[in-house]
């Protein structure tokens, strides 16, 4: 198995209300916070990695595969590789995604 970090990264501006920084990772799997303004949007999208989103705080409206939920502080959710999906949140708040394999695209360059 790769090194894993030990300490969280440096924040990275995604847009004007949304940052996210990498809390772990190995070449296998990774942490990551995001951080939302309320307002904020993660655009729909897809990608190969199986992801897991739990709801460190606020409120989410996330829309997996044309399904949508509403998810709160504590509740989690598992999107599965390839699948579209979205999340936007009225009121602000955190999510701590779990990517497996890692993101390679979130790495510093």
């Amino acid at each position: 198995m790769g090194e894993t970090t030990d300490t969280a990264g440096e924040w990275v501006t995604v847009d004007a209300q949304t940052r996210r920084r990498i809390l772990a990772h190995t070449p296998e799997m990774m942490v990551v916070e995001v951080e939302f303004q309320p307002g904020g949007v993660g655009a729909e999208h897809s990608h190969p990695h199986l992801q897991s989103s739990y709801v460190k705080s606020g409120t989410f409206t996330y829309t997996i595969a044309g399904k949508t939920q509403t998810l709160t502080e504590g509740d989690g959710v598992v999107v599965p590789a390839n699948a579209r999906h979205s999340a936007e949140t009225a009121t602000g708040g955190s999510l701590i995604d779990v990517f497996t394999p890692a993101r390679e695209d979130f790495l510093p360059a």
